[in-house]
């Protein structure tokens, strides 16, 4: 497996691949990889002959007071993960190449990125969507897998590839939970134990609005009610448990009807930990409960 430092070479890597005949598949990661990156790259193998993994802590989308300069880096451990799930390489720039001296080009982003997350991190779409059209531009024409916990994101890269006209099939990955339904990120290694214990209150938030939703109810505001009182009383704080439309991502007032399909979004603090989950009413699986809990 190669590693690619610099873009002309992950390029050219990329175009001769598709000279033999490849079809190439790309998973972007900001690196710190685990199980659900991992099943990013053996369903990208399921869709392309020559997978290639990108690995960038991208400056652009944090912000001044985020975890920019602590985030999780662990290339050597991260390209020997990429290897044992079947990728050709790993494309790890520095920020330098990616942002070259007199760079002053943004991909503006519209109304999917307004509400949830980017209401609360000004800037942070711009920012996810320059670097992955850099990605794009790099990589060519392929087929790009990304996660549906970050579902914000993949609504708004789904977005912006359809716009500008760019040929590369966007692909979203079902969430890979962990056996107690915690949803997998990187940001988990932030979690003390007793921290992590309180965080499952964010996979059972779900979960009973979700089966409330089963049930018949339809209520955007009692939705968001039964999440938050699972999170409010073990968050440090929260950003927002909202519902909203599934693709336009328009959030619903309390007093709205939830149609047959709808996101149901959430994002908390646990300590120093933001962390984010989500799951399509109508449409994905209800998380994993703790044993105990999953008939409460």
């Amino acid at each position: 497996m190669e590693i690619w430092r610099s873009p002309l070479d992950f390029r050219s890597a990329c175009e001769e691949a598709r000279r033999r005949g490849a079809r190439v598949g790309l998973v972007p990661t900001m690196g710190a990889l685990h199980r659900g990156h991992q099943t990013l790259i053996e369903e990208a193998r399921k869709r392309a002959d020559f997978v290639v993994v990108s690995i960038f802590v991208n400056p652009t989308q944090f912000g001044p007071n985020e975890d920019f300069s602590r985030y999780p880096r662990d290339l050597e451990g991260d390209a020997a993960k990429c290897a044992a799930s079947g990728a050709r390489g790993v494309f790890a720039p520095a920020p330098a190449d990616m942002y070259p001296p007199g760079d002053e080009t943004r991909v503006r982003v519209g109304a999917t990125a307004a509400g949830l997350c980017g209401a609360h991190r000004p800037g942070h779409f711009e920012g996810v969507a320059t670097v992955v059209a850099k990605l794009f531009a790099l990589v060519g024409p392929s087929v790009a897998l990304f996660g549906r916990k970050d579902y914000q994101q993949l609504k708004v890269i789904e977005r912006f590839t359809r716009d500008l006209f760019l040929p590369v099939e966007v692909v979203g990955v079902r969430t890979v939970r962990e056996p107690d339904g915690l949803a997998m990120s990187s940001r988990n290694a932030y979690l003390s134990a007793e921290a992590r214990g309180r965080a499952l209150a964010i996979p059972r938030a779900l979960a009973a609005a979700a089966r409330a939703f089963e049930a018949g109810e339809r209520r955007a505001g009692m939705l968001t009610a039964l999440a938050r009182g699972h999170v409010a009383p073990v968050a440090t704080s929260i950003d927002y448990v909202d519902v909203a439309d599934a693709d336009s991502l328009a959030v619903l007032g309390p007093e709205e009807h939830t149609p047959d399909r709808a996101l149901l979004a959430l994002a908390v603090r646990i300590d120093g930990a933001r962390l984010i989950d989500n799951l399509v009413l109508g449409e994905d699986p209800i998380p994993l409960e703790p044993e105990g809990e999953r008939h409460a």
